[in-house]
């Protein structure tokens, strides 16, 4: 059942199940995805007897902002401080953090630099914390490419592209980030819904802009952007998952393990693209298990 509860700045739209004092795991989906990446990785979790959370980030689904006059910001940090306010809303001290993409890079900031609330780590990827200060130095062609989407939307012809034909592109870029999951139309329309948010284009904008310096952070959470700028390593027990077929992000992107300095384990996910959790769950499910 879908609940809502006012935490931060947001009221957070999320599903929970399983057992009130079971391992608390915290599932966090990425862009452009939503929480039903995990409907079938998180019943394998619950019959674990983990008491499972699945929040719909800013931007996304039923999730609203409490005030119109909060920034619409998409950047890193305040994806932290989200997770970090949901959390404390609902008096959980630690939870195991999972997810991939944006919901990956949440829990990999407040693994880092609030290890007390991590009790472990899974993330989809690697390291997602952005390197801002490098970001305006190129990369190899064959890197750049990759996120075309990235540069169109730093154009307000790409803002217009996003709100006009946002169905569109994101199945776009689902097909290209995972080119061998034969997903389906009934699939993505159930996730498709949620980027009906009045506040989807905005966020998704100032993410895709902010990680490239282009246009100012939220200055409540400017602390914490100032302590990524240091890529703070991640001393928790984790797990990291790689999709061998990734189309955005290439799995060896994440070969290099010198940002975990704790229990640390990486596994490549043969024929898997950009959404683990959806496209492995039993995969997925299988690491978060293996830290409770």
């Amino acid at each position: 059942m879908l609940k809502q509860i006012k935490a931060g700045v947001l009221n957070v739209a999320y599903f929970e199940s399983g057992p009130a004092n079971g391992t608390p795991v915290i599932l966090l989906h990425g862009f452009p995805y939503d929480v039903h990446s995990y409907d079938n990785a998180a019943p394998l979790l619950v019959s674990a007897g983990c008491r499972v959370l699945t929040p719909y980030l800013r931007g996304y689904g039923s999730t609203q902002f409490l005030s119109q006059n909060t920034l619409r910001s998409g950047q890193q940090a305040v994806l932290a401080h989200d997770l970090l306010a949901f959390m404390d809303v609902l008096e959980l001290e630690n939870a195991i953090l999972a997810g991939y993409d944006w919901g990956g890079r949440a829990a990999c900031i407040t693994a880092a630099l609030w290890p007390e609330r991590a009790r472990a780590l899974v993330s989809g990827g690697g390291y997602n914390i952005q390197d801002i200060p490098e970001s305006i130095n190129p990369q190899a062609p064959e890197n750049e490419y990759r996120f075309w989407y990235q540069y169109y939307f730093h154009s307000e012809r790409g803002r217009a592209g996003l709100a006009q034909y946002r169905s569109e592109l994101c199945k776009l870029l689902w097909r290209l980030w995972s080119p061998t999951w034969d997903f389906g139309n009934e699939v993505f329309n159930q996730t498709a819904s949620a980027f009906d948010n009045p506040d989807f284009v905005e966020v998704v904008i100032h993410s895709y802009r902010h990680r490239f310096g282009l246009v100012p952070g939220d200055p409540t959470v400017e602390e914490t952007e100032q302590l990524l700028t240091k890529q703070p390593k991640i001393s928790v027990p984790t797990i990291v998952l790689d999709g061998e077929t990734d189309g955005v992000t290439p799995s060896e992107g994440s070969e290099q393990h010198h940002f975990f300095t704790g229990k640390y384990e990486r596994r490549v996910l043969s024929g898997v693209g950009h959404n683990p959790p959806q496209e492995a769950p039993h995969d997925f499910a299988d690491a978060v298990l293996s830290l409770v």
